[in-house]
């Protein structure tokens, strides 16, 4: 009997059961490796599938069988920002070796557009979230949880409700890299830095304040200059700064985009500003410039969230042992010089 064609659109496991003329028990048995099947048998259905160009709905079984899709969101801010990709990074590597995949979204610092990925992801059922909150309301991440999904939060502490988190000294690092630049004699050091509403410029911000007030250093709010997430608005806040009757005579800068505008900035009205930033970043030992950063493992960060998520996981599939509290891992930081 000559096989029938398939049908138009995505070929089915009924397609490649009716051209190896067999049934589709058998077929689905066939490409569950099932060792009961005879060879010819086996042979013919995977022909007949390769041919078809079928291939399975892995997710849609998992789900049949109780088990997850396999996939764990995670949700960041800013694509561009070189630290997010080695978030990313240290996320998949982790998640990896446990057979899930790491499916990547970005909320471009928008709350809303952030409620609807979320919301989006959960409606996927993904195994878990790992997410970099763009503002302070939480309510969507705390709704995913109480929905079953387990969330981890990365960079940014969770805000009315329980959830593990992977947290950097924000507030050291800073405090440590403008004492830095109050040790070498400056008394009018500008801040630039991310929104208000996110945790990490805050922190930082607060870290800049204390080493003003350690070294009693007038803190004056016209060197604060907040808001900039790209490296253009960071450059126009540091000429802002630069231009000023009594500019300041060195800059600490709260993320990379930051710094790498002032660096703009700097060069372009050929100051000697001192330039102090949070971040170690690509290519920073070749700008020419006198430069004190804050390092930290970004890939760490993204290693860390992994295995709080990966460990949530495993505490759901067990079912019997109780749910243990939530967790909070802060990674330290370290000073690096470039240039000097």
């Amino acid at each position: 009997m000559p096989a029938r064609e398939p049908r138009r659109g995505k070929p089915t496991l009924r397609d490649v059961a009716e051209r190896a003329e067999v049934s589709a028990m058998t077929a689905s048995r066939v490409l569950r490796d099932d060792p009961k099947v005879l060879p010819a048998t086996r042979d013919r259905v995977r022909a007949a599938a390769a041919a078809l160009g079928y291939r399975p709905n892995e997710v849609a079984r998992s789900l049949r069988l109780g088990r997850g899709t396999g996939l764990v969101g995670l949700v960041v801010t800013n694509l561009a920002n070189p630290f997010y990709s080695r978030l990313a990074l240290g996320v998949d590597a982790v998640v990896a070796g446990d057979g899930l995949k790491t499916v990547i979204g970005n909320t471009r610092q928008d709350p809303r557009g952030e409620r609807d990925l979320v919301a989006d992801l959960v409606a996927r059922r993904v195994d878990g979230i790992i997410a970099v909150p763009a503002g302070a309301d939480h309510r969507h991440l705390a709704a995913a949880a109480a929905d079953g999904v387990p969330v981890v939060l990365a960079s940014r502490p969770p805000d009315g409700f329980d959830a593990d988190c992977v947290l950097v000294d924000d507030f050291g690092g800073a405090r440590d890299a403008t004492a830095r630049l109050l040790a070498r004699g400056h008394r009018r050091v500008g801040f630039l830095g991310s929104p208000p509403a996110v945790h990490t410029g805050t922190e930082r911000l607060r870290g800049y304040r204390a080493a003003l007030a350690d070294a009693g250093a007038a803190a004056d709010a016209r060197l604060v200059r907040q808001g900039q997430s790209q490296t253009h608005e960071a450059e126009r806040a540091a000429a802002e700064l630069l231009a000023l009757p009594d500019p300041p005579t060195a800059l600490f800068c709260s993320n990379n985009r930051n710094t790498i505008g002032a660096f703009r900035a700097i060069r372009a009205a050929r100051t000697g500003t001192d330039l102090a930033g949070f971040d170690d970043f690509e290519l920073a030992d070749a700008l020419g410039l006198p430069l004190t950063l804050v390092a930290y493992d970004s890939d760490e960060l993204g290693r860390a969230a992994g295995r709080l998520l990966l460990d949530r996981l495993r505490e759901r599939r067990s079912r019997t042992a109780a749910a243990a509290p939530s967790r909070t891992v802060v990674l330290p930081t370290s000073l690096v010089e470039y240039g000097r």
